[in-house]
């Protein structure tokens, strides 16, 4: 039996206070307002029991299954951002999901589930993609010091040797500047509405928390 999760956005006011809305509005208010997130986070919520269920039927670990369930919801995020259903052909957002979940099962590659840092309870699709999205949006510098020391657990002294051995003379003090900069500034890339929902207090508990950042947003680079 497939156990689906539970995903604690579903409860914020911010998405309960879209519940009145149907899957077009908010496809379409999740196209115009790109700079806010809780437009595809309020999608995500009210369809993520229907694809995790079409997705966990492939006989995987629960491990691969959650993978691929946030690798699916990951295309979803890229591919509504332009998405036109009566152009392509379908009657609902439900119809489109739907053919997305089953057309990119069998092409995503899943790894070993040794090799798989996602966890589905810190960081769930959502928040994985507007994470990955602030990353990109971090200067080289900052972002590489960042996912060292949160995706791979780099050491500052580490990562220090590190750039050093790469002519980028940094040390520990300048890396752990570095570090703190660059968290901020994930932090500061993300929608308001998306900061307000996993993470309401802000700073403080980015810096308490800061692998869960780029955990998962670094993991699918």
């Amino acid at each position: 039996m497939i156990q689906i999760p539970s995903f604690s956005e579903t409860n914020h006011p911010l998405i309960l206070a879209l519940n009145h809305y149907s899957d077009s509005d908010l496809l379409t208010f999740c196209q115009r307002y790109s700079d806010q997130g809780k437009y595809f986070t309020g999608i995500f919520c009210r369809y993520a029991p229907l694809v995790y269920t079409l997705v966990g039927h492939g006989g995987r670990s629960p491990v691969q299954t959650d993978y691929l369930f946030a690798l699916t919801w990951r295309q979803i995020f890229h591919e509504m951002r332009t998405l036109d259903l009566e152009a392509q052909g379908f009657q609902s957002l439900q119809q489109w999901l739907l053919e997305v979940a089953t057309a990119y099962q069998d092409q995503f590659e899943i790894p070993p589930v040794a090799s798989i840092n996602y966890d589905i309870k810190r960081t769930t699709p959502p928040l994985w993609c507007y994470l990955e999205q602030a990353l990109d949006l971090v200067p080289p510098l900052p972002r590489l010091i960042v996912v060292l020391a949160d995706h791979f657990h780099w050491s500052s002294t580490r990562i220090s040797a590190h750039l050093q051995a790469e002519r980028e003379y940094l040390t520990v003090e300048d890396v752990e500047n570095w570090l703190n900069q660059g968290r901020q500034l994930i932090l500061e890339e993300l929608p308001t509405d998306i900061r307000t929902i996993y993470f309401p207090e802000s700073l403080p508990q980015l810096n308490n928390e800061g692998d869960r950042l780029t955990d998962s947003a670094s993991n699918a680079n």
